[in-house]
This record gives structure tokens, sequence and C-alpha cells, in this order.
């Protein structure tokens, strides 16, 4: 080790003794997003995933709506937010929140007005946040007038709209299952066909290869577009068609949480013809309006089937998500490097999406074993930095800055998600990870004026909520709002990314580097502590340390102890 690199590591040691985490102080301002005018400002953009039904209420009647939203931009410009991403808030019967669409051109009432949404999107564009909306693009609400008129007779225009068939064997057509329990077929009395729901029976899956849903559909996308949404975030994106046939599904070893057999939903989900549909979703909607994005829901296993969503030509999602990484279990550096390289190197040259929470997963605070000493935070953390110091676009979910953790029901009576209630104990539904954003200690969580949450307020409110995180410079919070202002000024977070010590299990490293500058991040994800020299990090001298925890810097390099992170300026 040169002796320039040893006197900036011994001071370093020095600075950084304290068991606290150390960073940079958060920024008063959040610098200016520089991109934010280009038609890809995406790319440097981080992306807020918003419940509506959670985030706050501003008439007091217990669940979340646009105008509670509309109060925090203040907020959310505050902590970085280029973007945000709202679960549906079209007018619903709420079998799945929201997921279920009966129209896809208007606001419930339970979450305000057109009038409120255009007033969001109008301030939120005055503080450069922009609104992307969520596409429900597999199936709409039985509710929905397409399928009332559908379900009224055989002969009716709109029977095609959605999957009619006859019953096979005195039973449904085929061997399909729901993702939500029982099968996927419901009878009609009426009619004495089956139609078809991967989902709840409540939510009817479209026929996408009837050309008059394609119209539809594309003109209810248009019709936002017009009203100044960047986009959309396409949900159940995967399963938009089906084998013509309806050729059984195949066995899968096990049973579900619903206690019927598993099956590889090799013919309902990937259906080669959901990336033509995709792709003309692309050219004749979304290409019109620049600067607009889509992107994926797409649960994929590995990056080859993550490639096909950017199209041949990168001519159908600017941002399929991959959420392989939220499966990891336990979470490993020899896990994440290939999954992150893999993406990384993609034939197509398509820009990297990674979240690691959203409305259907445990929080990450929640969901990994912690190794001895470690904490809930320091979990945050650590995922903080992985995300938003790799080369891509980071999708965070609400209170994730937090470190908010899940609040799972303890009793069946208390479930609110129908899947929790259909397969408790095994499945307790994810009400959990859904619960009102805290954001102060006063009676629930300041997230209304006290009437009754539609969930209960997690019961550490009191100290983890945004007013309290604000003035506390050691907070998660600020460790997020660090390093987001951090991938706002510095060109490196910008620029490539090179992955070091590749053959590590247990510690991810890797530097980026951009406009003559670079940053190096070394996160262990291991159980037990690691020391590392900068020969193994890829050499190189120390300068401005951004953000640490659970680490320190030595003459020898870098002391991490279990879930320590480093992220630090190379001379």
């Amino acid at each position: 080790m040169r002796k320039t690199c040893v006197r900036v590591a011994l001071a370093a040691t020095l600075l950084l003794g304290s068991a606290l985490p150390v960073i940079a102080a958060a920024p008063a301002a959040m610098p200016a997003n520089t991109t934010s005018a280009k038609d890809d400002w995406w790319k440097q953009a981080v992306i807020y995933e918003l419940y509506p039904r959670s985030f706050a209420d501003s008439n007091n009647d217990g669940i979340g709506d646009l105008k509670g939203i509309t109060n925090h931009l203040d907020y959310l410009s505050d902590l970085g937010v280029d973007a945000i991403w709202m679960t549906p808030m079209f007018p619903s019967p709420q079998a799945d929140f929201g997921y279920d669409v009966a129209d896809y051109d208007n606001v419930d009432p339970q979450f305000g007005t057109i009038a409120d949404a255009d007033a969001l999107i109008a301030k939120g564009k005055g503080r450069n946040v922009k609104i992307i909306l969520d596409f429900v693009i597999n199936h709409s609400s039985d509710k929905h007038a397409w399928f009332q008129q559908s379900k009224s007779s055989k002969t009716n225009a709109y029977r095609d709209f959605y999957i009619w068939r006859d019953g096979k064997n005195g039973g449904p057509p085929n061997n399909w299952t729901s993702l939500f329990g029982g099968s996927a077929w419901e009878k009609d009395p009426a009619t004495g066909q089956y139609y078809y729901h991967f989902f709840y029976p409540q939510q009817p899956d479209l026929n996408w290869r009837n050309p008059k849903v394609e119209k539809a559909m594309f003109d209810a996308a248009e019709w936002w577009l017009k009203r100044g949404v960047y986009g959309y975030r396409l949900d159940a994106v995967g399963t938009m068609f089906e084998r013509a046939d309806l050729k059984d599904n195949p066995p899968a070893p096990g049973t579900d949480a619903f206690g019927l057999p598993e099956q590889n939903r090799i013919y309902n989900t990937e259906q080669p013809e959901m990336h033509t549909e995709l792709q003309r979703l692309r050219q004749n909607v979304i290409d019109r309006y620049p600067g607009r994005i889509l992107i994926g829901e797409t649960y994929v296993s590995t990056a080859p089937e993550l490639t096909r969503f950017y199209g041949a030509h990168n001519d159908e999602l600017q941002l399929p998500m991959f959420l392989s990484l939220i499966g990891v279990k336990p979470l490993t550096a020899a896990e994440l490097r290939p999954r992150i390289e893999a993406v990384e190197n993609n034939p197509v040259g398509g820009w990297p999406c990674f979240a690691l929470n959203n409305h259907d997963q445990k929080r990450v605070p929640s969901r990994y074993d912690l190794p001895a000493g470690a904490s809930g935070d320091d979990m945050a953390r650590i995922t903080a930095a992985l995300l938003l110091t790799l080369r891509g676009t980071p999708i965070l979910y609400y209170g994730e800055e937090l470190g908010m953790q899940n609040n799972d029901p303890k009793r069946v009576e208390d479930v609110q998600d129908i899947i929790g209630k259909k397969g408790w104990p095994k499945e307790k539904g994810r009400d959990g990870e859904r619960t009102p954003m805290q954001w102060d200690a006063s009676v629930n969580a300041g997230f209304n004026g006290g009437a009754k949450p539609w969930l209960p307020v997690g019961p550490d409110y009191a100290t983890r909520n945004v007013a309290a995180e604000r003035s506390d410079p050691n907070s998660v919070l600020n460790f997020y709002r660090t390093l987001i202002a951090e991938r706002r000024a510095n060109p490196a977070l910008a620029g490539e990314m090179t992955m070091v010590d590749r053959n590590n299990p247990n510690v991810l490293s890797y530097v980026r580097s951009g406009g003559g500058k670079k940053v190096l991040t070394v996160l262990n994800f291991g159980g037990a502590s690691s020391d590392l020299t900068l020969t193994q990090l890829g050499g190189g001298t120390l300068g401005r340390v951004i953000a640490q925890n659970r680490a320190s810097l030595s003459a020898a390099g870098v002391h991490l102890a279990p879930l320590g992170l480093m992220v630090v300026e190379l001379n």
C-alpha cells in the first residue's frame, strides 16, 4: 500500500470510530436534477411507489387519498423523488384494493376526483415530480361495464372482451388454478359457460386477442397521458395472454397456500404474443408522447427472460423490473452478484431497474434474518446503499426510507387482504407491508386527524417517523437523502459500473466511474466480519467518505461488521 493511501486511511479511521452510522451531512436542499427535462430522464431518476390508501388521509375517513398525496409533495421533492408510481386509484369495488378496475378513465370517490388528479399532476410538475399510474393490463373488475355486457349473453358485442369457454367433463375447461386460490375458472349460471381469471373471480381476464380490447385499453392509456401523466407501471404483465388451446399446466411438487396441488403455469403466463402487444403499446401510444415510459411488473427468474421485455430493439418496456432480487433469501453477495451482472450485461443494452420492496412483499427489515448485533435499520441502510449506487433506476416503496417494518395481523379476524383471509395461517396476506405512512408522533402517526385507519399504524411510529428522523443526522431517512443527493451531484453514479473482488461469497463490491470521478461501494451481506484490502477492491486511494455503517477504514483497507457498508470516493 502506498504511503499516501495509508495516510488517508488512518485519518479516516479517526473520523469513523463512532458506532453510529457516519454519513456526509444530509443536504438542506436536494440538488436539482439536471436530467428531468430530457426524454431519458428515467435513467437517472429515483421512482417512489406510493400506495394511495396508506400514504395520507386528508379528509379523515381512514383511507388515504389524492389530496393527501398532494399535501406531501414537498416532502417527496425534498427526499429527491423524481417520479411517483401510484397503485390504482380508479373506480373499483376494492376486491383487490384497486387492482380490480371498474372504469379506467376516472377516479374512485374514496380517493378524490378527476380535478384532484389534475391538481396532483400539475403541482407535481411544479416540483419536478412526475406522476406514473398503475395500468392493470391483464384484467378488469367483474363490475366493469364491459364485463357486465359480456356476461349478459353469448351473443353480446362484448362477449369476446373476456375469455369464455364451455366446461369439460362436467368441470372447468382445464386444470389451471388461480394465483389467489382455487380454480382459475368461474361458471356463470346464466349462460352456462366459464370465464377465466388468473387472480380473483372478481378479476376476469381481458381477451387481448380481440382487437377491440386492444383499442379500448390503448384509448384508456392515452386518456391519462393527455392529462399529463408520465407513463405506466404495467401490472401482472406476464399474464396478458394464455395458450389459445387451453392446454393443461403440468404439475409441480407440493401444494399452494390454499391447499391445491402446485402447477407450473407455463401455458397461461409469458406467452410470446405478449411481447408483440407490448411493442404495439409502446409504438402506438407511449412513444407519441416524448419522455413517457413503461415500467413492467416482470417477475422472471433469469436475466435472459427479462431481456425479452426490453424488445430486440429496445422497443418494448424501458424499465422491466428485475424483481428476482426480491426473491433472494438469504440475501448474499454470491446470489446478488450474478443476477446484477447478468442484467448489467444484457445483450440489447436495456437500462437496469431494481426494487427490493413493494406492496406485495414483506418489507426488507422484516423479511430477512439478521446477524447477531445488527438491526432492521442496518438492513435498511445496506439495501439503500445497494439500490442507490447500482447502475440503473431504483424504485423505492413508501416508508422504505424510514426503515418501516411489517405490521402483520395477529388474528385472521383482523385481516383485510382476501389472500390472507383465504390462506390463513399459512398465507397471512399483504396487510403488513401496506400500513399507514408514519409522518410524526401524533395520533395515527399523522396519517390523518384521528379516525381509525383502514390498517393499524406500526407500533414503532412514535420514534420511526418523518419528523423524528428528519432531525436525526444518523437516521435511515437522512441516510437515504444523502445517497439520493450524491446520485444527483456525483457524475460517477451516472456512469459505468465494474464489479471487483468478484469471487467473494459474502461481500459485494463495485466501482462506479464517470465524469473523471470514481465511487467504491462495499457491502457485507455475510454473517461474520470481513476485512478487505484496497488491492482486492481494485486499487486506488481513498477519498471522501460518502456513507458508511458498521464499517471503518484502516491502514490495511476496509473493515466491515455483518451488514456493514462503505461508500467512498476513490482518488
